[in-house]
């Protein structure tokens, strides 16, 4: 699943080519997403100019001025990029959106991802209102994180996944965070103090603003907008790495399951 650092990236390759450009046309192939795309959207979109792209954990939000939005997900296997109007759609290609001679078209070829469109503050929406702060904000800080673990047994690694708490750190970022910050995955989220609990908020940052300078990671067929794919993956400390050798001390990395999800530390760095 494309994690923040490849929306980011997707962010910010979408925003100087369609930032003060007007939809000129929209086609709606297939509306069988996670929720149906709106038939409507042609009559609500055509006309309208973009003010701007943004981000929310891992929704883009593309605005149209006058609290006119559109909220998109890429879901698991989704993408969306910039392409010549007269490049011919193929099999998975949902949405196009016009922009005279370029088009934003959105691919989705297991239909997990979302095109929503909302009036209003997109805090209100459903999806956005209760999401934690933003990794890279001054929000979330150690003092955070120490708060929001102090009733929480569950593994640290489950907890700094769940959005309520901080949003857009998803599995492999939340692997490479906790081998940086030598914090065992499985340990319960209560049991950090202060310390540790800033620790990781450092690493966080830290991972995730390499990430996002390295383009993210390619996840199958992972691409920013404009087609190129992401390079984080090939400086992993441990995601994906198991029994090979820890990059700090040698020794195997090995792998577990924690919240359904696969898991990749260093026994001896993070013990």
């Amino acid at each position: 699943m494309p994690e923040l650092p490849e929306v980011e990236t997707v962010r910010a390759g979408l925003t100087p080519h369609i930032t003060g450009r007007t939809v000129t046309d929209v086609i709606i192939r297939d509306p069988r997403l996670r929720w149906p795309i709106d038939p409507a959207l042609p009559a609500h979109l055509t006309g309208l100019t973009v003010r701007s792209v943004s981000r929310r954990a891992k929704y883009l939000l593309i605005d149209f001025g006058q609290e006119c939005r559109l909220i998109m997900h890429l879901g698991m296997s989704g993408s969306i990029r910039m392409v010549d109007t007269g490049l011919a759609p193929e099999k998975h290609d949902h949405l196009d959106l016009v922009f005279g001679a370029s088009t934003l078209r959105f691919r989705d070829p297991r239909r997990f991802g979302a095109v929503l469109w909302h009036i209003g503050p997109p805090e209100l929406h459903p999806l956005l209102a209760r999401l934690g702060p933003e990794p890279l904000s001054e929000e979330f800080d150690g003092a955070r994180l120490y708060a929001a673990t102090r009733s929480k047994r569950a593994a640290i690694k489950t907890v700094l996944m769940d959005n309520h708490v901080v949003v857009g750190v998803g599995n492999i970022y939340a692997n490479e965070a906790l081998f940086a910050a030598r914090i065992d995955p499985r340990r319960a989220a209560n049991s950090l103090d202060a310390d540790a609990c800033a620790r990781l908020v450092a690493e966080v940052r830290e991972v995730l603003t390499r990430a996002i300078a390295a383009g993210g990671s390619t996840l199958r067929d992972f691409t920013d907008a404009i087609g190129k794919p992401g390079y984080f993956q090939q400086t992993y400390a441990v995601y994906g790495r198991d029994g090979w050798p820890c990059p700090v001390c040698g020794g195997p990395v090995a792998s577990v399951r924690i919240g359904q999800r696969s898991s990749f530390y260093c026994p001896h760095c993070q013990c």
